[in-house]
């Protein structure tokens, strides 16, 4: 009898340890936009390691688009709860600057590429900030309706073209993009549009032009209003991200196609808050994160590609949709023929004052 209780509270202590163990995992929050973006994550990234490390959790916390006020508040009341923050360019370099956010030495943090390339080296120019690990390189482009046209729009003064191609047109409710589109359209050199548009005479040119296709916009503000615009025909030409487009056309079959000329390229990836409560395992989560090879994995999921050279011939076909991804990339070379390049230290400089003035252009 005392043989059977004392084999049983044995039992009984092995499974308390056991549960315990399960019970002391670490949790990294790791904020990101939700929606398809996170579920790219979640494949590529984050199931892949928390398999790889059972003692790891990863909690999704989508409020990425609020990131950066969230942060301020958090950093501010002396509470800082993330681990990490998915964040756009722009965003980063501000975190950065005033100090929200670790800086990193991406050659000592992260993993180089295959062939021993640094990570610096493999991540190149679109290191933008030293806080800033890049994953992905979006694009704003533009998507029309295949059945509005007998001759599809090719270029970007095609969008200002209403006698060519009437119908209404879908605008983001912002200068940035709008401002350097229009520039073009009018006959710009694309390598010169900052500095026309850092004079008075050349934010008039911009929105010159812009009026000669205002009475036809409809402006969104989120990323899913464009392509339902599309898709309901209130609209036959509009600007919109490209995974937002790839989805509509790839995998719900929709009548759209996509115009690059003059893709509007930007970057995304991740910043450390400072205050980090899991600061030395964030570190070893993007090691693993922003490979070569977790960074290819991800454009199994979405149409973003991948920030690290050294991915790029990774890239092969969408894991659910069996459709090659290489030529839906707004990196493959023939959709980035033409490509504008966001000016972050343009935009720092004057995205207040013009989104004042574009705003107050808007409702007139």
């Amino acid at each position: 009898m005392y043989k059977i209780i004392k084999q049983t509270l044995l039992a009984m202590i092995v499974v308390s340890f056991t549960a315990g163990i399960a019970l002391a995992k670490t949790k990294l929050v790791i904020v990101s936009w939700g929606g398809a973006y996170t579920t790219s994550q979640q494949k590529a990234y984050h199931d892949p390691y928390m398999k790889l490390n059972p003692n790891i959790q990863i909690i999704n916390d989508d409020s990425a688009a609020a990131g950066p006020a969230k942060l301020r508040a958090m950093s501010k009341a002396g509470n800082v709860t993330w681990d990490l923050l998915d964040a756009v360019a722009s965003d980063s370099i501000a975190l950065c600057d005033e100090g929200l956010v670790e800086e990193v030495d991406h050659d000592a943090i992260l993993a180089p590429a295959p062939d021993g390339t640094p990570a610096s080296a493999d991540f190149g120019d679109l290191i933008v900030s030293p806080c800033f690990v890049p994953t992905i390189v979006y694009a704003t482009t533009f998507g029309y309706r295949k059945d509005a046209f007998a001759t599809p729009p090719t270029t970007i003064a095609d969008v200002f073209d209403l006698k060519k191609f009437p119908g209404g047109r879908t605008l983001e409710k912002k200068p940035i993009g709008n401002f350097e589109w229009a520039l073009i359209a009018d006959g710009v050199d694309p390598d010169k549009v900052y500095e026309v548009l850092a004079t008075p005479e050349g934010v008039d040119r911009a929105f010159k032009k812009l009026d000669t296709i205002k009475d036809s916009v409809i402006w969104w503000s989120t990323g899913s209003e464009p392509v339902k615009n599309l898709v309901a025909g209130q609209v036959v030409i509009g600007s919109a991200y490209n995974g937002r487009l790839f989805n509509a056309i790839a995998a719900e079959k929709q009548p759209l196609a996509m115009m690059w000329d003059w893709q509007y390229f930007d970057l995304d990836g991740w910043v450390i808050p400072k205050g980090s409560p899991h600061l030395k395992e964030i570190k070893k989560y993007l090691r693993f994160a922003a490979d070569t090879q977790r960074l290819a994995d991800q454009a199994k999921y979405i149409s973003y590609g991948p920030a690290r050279k050294s991915s790029a011939p990774l890239v092969g076909k969408h894991a659910e949709l069996g459709v090659d991804m290489k030529p839906h990339m707004p990196t493959n070379p023939i959709n980035a023929k033409h490509r504008l390049v966001k000016n972050y230290e343009f935009w720092a400089d004057h995205e207040v004052e013009y989104t004042e003035k574009f705003l107050a252009w808007v409702v007139k």
